[in-house]
């Protein structure tokens, strides 16, 4: 897979709602995993998105979860740009450049489904995800 560049929104609830919205507004195809999926299974999270993907016909990429639990979200600065493919070596080297000189809030390391996962914001106040697919 080539690395794809996308924003990524957060909700706060309702992102099930709001990415089958984008996908009547765009089209395409929606796929949605919850929480309980991966290991939340009796928690109060278990129904909410962990992780929404919206590709559309056109060729555009919308991805978007419901914040975590403990997570700050502000409407208005609760879209992130994610940066997401299989080329370690590549996705890596972004991640270095941005993190450089701003903050970690996840560390670039494995997550528990299975890919090499951050979250940094770059020392412009730009929030920046990076997937590292691993398979």
């Amino acid at each position: 897979m080539t690395s794809r560049l996308n924003p990524y929104i957060s909700f706060g609830g309702d992102a099930r709602q709001a990415m089958e919205f984008y996908k009547e507004v765009f089209g395409g195809t929606l796929a949605l995993n919850s929480y309980g999926e991966f290991g939340r299974q009796d928690s109060p999270e278990a129904d909410r998105i962990m992780h929404g993907m919206l590709e559309t016909p056109s060729g555009f990429t919308l991805m978007g979860a419901d914040s975590p639990p403990g997570m700050p979200r502000t409407v208005g600065d609760n879209i992130a740009v994610s940066l997401s493919g299989d080329d370690d070596a590549e996705l890596r080297g972004y991640w270095e450049k941005l993190s450089a000189g701003g903050s970690v809030a996840v560390p670039l390391e494995k997550q528990m489904w299975g890919d090499v996962f951050g979250m940094c914001t770059d020392r412009f106040g730009i929030q920046w995800m990076v997937n590292i697919g691993e398979g």
